[in-house]
């Protein structure tokens, strides 16, 4: 609804319609509290969103002066009837618009996620501040200032050129790649948020394959990689205090459904000559849903996987893993010695993995990294697998 109504009004009053949204929805609950709920909520929410936002428009003049000169030209040109359309498609259209909108280089890209959040996916500033182990306040100010620069630089709702598509693209894709990462990955202890931004993230990128200038084969690699990881989520957890580390984890918990999806992205995304990041993420995380396979050829297919990642995006989070796989493909020695050049000091599955890769080696120096691990560990289920592994070193 507030990408409609920013859409046909203009971003620079994306505030008055999140108010006019939130406000629709505040009437919603005083009247179905008193009447009942009605035959077609949705019609019905969209119904006094188009009043309010009409009245607000017209009551400041913005409507009479600003907006309809510009209906008008567009009446005469398509010989269409202007109204607030809350069609599927064109809900669809908006939703796209404000994706690439919101992932404008200008606006910095914890904002980017924030925005995504807030307008395309409908999360409250609660559930945003929850996710980034942050406060009300900060978030506030945080979708304050991206908002400033959407209307400083005079940013549109509409998709890029066919010539820049690709450059924005890869800003989209990395955005929606973060917004998987902060539910999978998270800290938060709300299991029930992480899954939806985990769902989310995966509806924005299924929704650019419904569009033939996004359905690009890296689009749809991340998909695959999506999929793969969220097919595993159930088995992750066991509990609110209990992760499963893969070795653990129960297949048949696995989603063999979202598997599936996976191998049917990941063939799509073989179309072209491009390989992205993307595509390499998602081959491993392919691999890591064979487990009844855990053999060293497949180990070293993961290991060369890494190299090339490594390749075309380092960054210390790959090398680690990388190491991981060294480890099984190449025994604990090999990997030792690549796992003591990272010098991770603030990372603390860099000494978790050396404590792995010490044990029945030097004991002493595996607890000595384990209790480094545990000492930098945020979440609660982490220190307590930690803790378990310091126990079983005897």
């Amino acid at each position: 609804m507030v990408a409609v109504i920013s859409n046909l009004f203009g971003l620079q009053h994306i505030e008055i319609a999140e108010d006019i949204v939130s406000e629709t929805f505040l009437q919603a609950t005083e009247t179905w509290e008193d009447k009942g709920i009605p035959q077609n909520p949705t019609a019905w929410l969209y119904t006094v969103a188009k009043h309010k936002a009409l009245y607000h428009f017209r009551r400041n003049k913005i409507f009479e002066d600003k907006v309809v000169p510009k209906i008008k030209i567009v009446q005469s040109e398509n010989q269409k009837n202007i109204d607030l359309d809350f069609s599927s498609e064109n809900i669809k259209d908006s939703q796209l618009q404000m994706l690439f909108a919101v992932c404008n280089p200008a606006i910095a890209s914890e904002a980017q996620i924030g925005l995504a959040l807030r307008i395309l996916c409908g999360f409250g500033i609660d559930e945003i501040a929850e996710a980034f182990l942050s406060n009300k306040e900060t978030i506030n100010k945080r979708l304050f200032r991206a908002k400033e620069k959407l209307r400083a630089e005079k940013i549109q709702m509409e998709l890029p050129s066919e010539n820049e598509i690709a450059n924005r693209l890869d800003n989209v894709l990395h955005i929606i790649y973060l917004l998987f990462s902060e539910g999978y990955y998270s800290q938060t202890q709300n299991q029930i948020l992480r899954k939806d931004l985990c769902v989310e993230a995966l509806r924005l990128g299924i929704m650019l394959t419904e569009y033939e200038i996004t359905n690009r084969p890296k689009t749809n690699a991340l998909i695959a990689l999506m999929c793969f990881h969220a097919s595993r989520f159930s088995a992750r957890q066991t509990g609110e205090d209990s992760l499963v580390l893969y070795e653990q984890q129960n297949e048949e918990l696995w989603d063999k459904a979202l598997i599936n999806q996976g191998i049917h992205f990941l063939n799509l995304s073989a179309r072209g000559e491009e390989i992205s990041s993307y595509h390499i993420e998602a081959r491993i995380a392919y691999w890591h849903c064979i487990k009844k396979e855990d053999t060293r050829e497949k180990w070293e297919e993961i290991l060369q996987l890494y190299n090339q990642l490594l390749l075309i995006n380092y960054s210390p989070a790959v090398a680690l893993n990388r190491t991981y796989a060294l480890n099984k493909a190449n025994g604990q020695e090999a990997a030792l010695v690549e796992a003591e050049k990272l010098k991770l000091e603030n990372n603390h599955f860099y000494f978790l993995l050396l404590g792995e890769l010490y044990k029945n080696i030097d004991n002493a120096k595996a607890e000595i990294n384990l209790q480094k691990a545990y000492s930098l560990a945020k979440t609660q289920p982490e220190k307590l697998i930690i803790q378990k592994k310091i126990e079983n070193l005897g």
